[in-house]
């Protein structure tokens, strides 16, 4: 049986402050739904912390196939960006996005001690976020005539499917989804329908 099922935050977490040696980092995760959501997000931090030396970032995107990115925004290679992203990896959430921005406070830290402080930043933002458990969904069109209306009703009821849109003119068709786990079984059931032409939805 394969797994259906992932972790994400629900929304945007407070800004938490971690200090260290009078360096601030200041770090928020967000959820995010793709690549493109992430440029906003660093803008409006930069105009929030105008003095900021470094806004460093990791996300993770996808549920089955993973992507992800890493950025040290200017601090030396792989300690910001890096240590931020094994906290991402570390609490297995995906579609999100977690910042941690940098005011310098005089004292330089090393790379170690870089590494050591984004990744308690990053790891402060994860504990504070809404940690939810969503399922993984494939989706069918449904195309069939009116005839066909009350047993393909009878079938999504008895199979507690969702019915995500659906058009009812000359003839009908319905887009619904099911569990991943249950997905070939549900095809099967409509494809033995006769005069129900059933489609996967990629």
């Amino acid at each position: 049986m394969q797994k259906d099922t992932y972790k994400t935050i629900a929304k945007p977490s407070e800004e938490i402050l971690y200090k260290d040696r009078k360096s601030k980092f200041f770090a928020q995760a967000f959820p995010i739904v793709s690549e493109d959501d992430v440029k906003p997000i660093v803008e409006e931090l930069r105009k929030k912390h105008h003095t900021a030396n470094h806004i460093c970032y990791a996300w993770q995107l996808g549920e089955q196939h993973l992507s992800y990115r890493a950025n040290d925004d200017g601090e030396p290679n792989n300690s910001a960006g890096m240590p931020i992203y094994g906290q991402i990896q570390s609490f297995d959430v995906t579609n999100v996005l977690v910042t941690v921005t940098r005011i310098f406070g005089g004292t330089k830290l090393g790379v170690g001690g870089l590494i050591q402080a984004y990744r308690t930043a990053a790891q402060m933002a994860l504990e504070n976020a809404k940690i939810v458990e969503r399922v993984i969904e494939s989706q069918f069109k449904l195309q069939f005539g009116y005839p066909e209306m009350d047993k393909v009703m009878r079938a999504i009821k008895q199979k507690n499917l969702n019915i995500v849109s659906q058009k009812m003119e000359m003839d009908c068709e319905l887009v619904i989804s099911v569990r991943l786990n249950e997905a070939e079984e549900t095809f099967q059931l409509f494809e033995e329908m006769q005069d129900v032409v059933v489609l996967a939805i990629e």
